[in-house]
């Protein structure tokens, strides 16, 4: 395959367009927000259904204006088996979210946002501290999903900021992993990222939160220098970048990673995908 390949391949379906039992696909709605079809598994991640003007709250009295209009909404869902959240941001969970995802769904997140998720009455969290899992099973087939961990600002601001995640999702039937993805959250790039490869194995996708996020001219999520460094780390056979243009404070646009890493001549495919449209996570 061609370095550093720039592809689409995609098609736009409903939302709650039943899988194959071996389909591995992604449906983008803006910011962070994908629905997963993992072979019979059905996920939502980072539920961000603010309209193009609407504020998301970002916590210390900082707000951030939408700048898009989102491709998916709480009523055009699937049943889900569960919601992958990375972190409590406004622009990850909403208050839309709150108000319209039902209170007994599964959220699988950080054990402060599964706190926060508690308080507002959602009843099914599973918190999860770096390198735990949580399984999901349906007959034969098992998805785990393992913690990765994240680092959402440098040095002491760390601590002023969410606790974040990525996860690594395994699709595996009767035992044997047949896909394997990592999606990052809102971390920074740090070299201990590839102990992921090394407690989970190579990847199939990486789905890597870009955008280059400046809040005071500080770096708090990948820009396309780092996003470029972190495929550069995992060496994914095919990367579908997410969270890079949707509010005020990206500072670095989709364009810069994908020249990062043309530049760069890194392996593997540039695998974009417009709000509401679909694509095959299989390389």
């Amino acid at each position: 395959m061609p370095a550093g390949r720039l592809g689409t391949g995609g098609r736009r379906v409903a939302a709650g367009m039943a899988a194959r039992p071996d389909d591995v696909t992604l449906t983008f709605g803006g910011n962070a927000t994908t629905l997963l079809r993992l072979g019979p598994f059905a996920l939502l991640t980072d539920p961000n259904f603010l309209h193009r003007g609407q504020r998301a709250h970002l916590g210390y009295g900082l707000r951030s204006r939408r700048l898009t209009e989102p491709a998916l909404q709480a009523t055009q869902l699937p049943d889900l088996d569960a919601v992958l959240l990375s972190h409590m941001h406004g622009d990850h969970w909403d208050r839309i979210a709150t108000r319209s995802l039902p209170k007994d769904t599964p959220v699988v997140t950080t054990p402060e946002a599964a706190a926060c998720l508690a308080r507002r009455g959602f009843s099914g969290t599973a918190d999860l501290r770096p390198w735990q899992t949580h399984e999901l099973t349906r007959g034969t087939d098992t998805l785990r999903i393992t913690s990765v961990p994240g680092v959402h600002g440098p040095g002491p601001l760390a601590r002023l900021l969410p606790q974040v995640m990525g996860s690594v999702l395994e699709l595996a039937r009767e035992g044997e992993v047949r896909w394997r993805g990592y999606i990052s959250g809102d971390t920074l790039y740090r070299p201990f990222l590839g102990e992921l490869l090394q407690r989970c194995g190579p990847l199939d996708v990486l789905v890597p939160h870009l955008g280059g996020t400046k809040v005071a001219g500080v770096l708090l999520t990948m820009d396309g220098r780092q996003g470029a460094d972190l495929v550069e780390l995992l060496k994914p056979p095919v990367t579908v970048p997410v969270h890079f243009d949707d509010y005020g404070v990206f500072s670095s646009p989709l364009g810069n990673f994908v020249a990062e890493v043309a530049n760069r001549r890194l392996p593997g495919e540039i695998r974009t995908v417009g709000r509401g449209q679909t694509i095959s996570l299989r390389a």
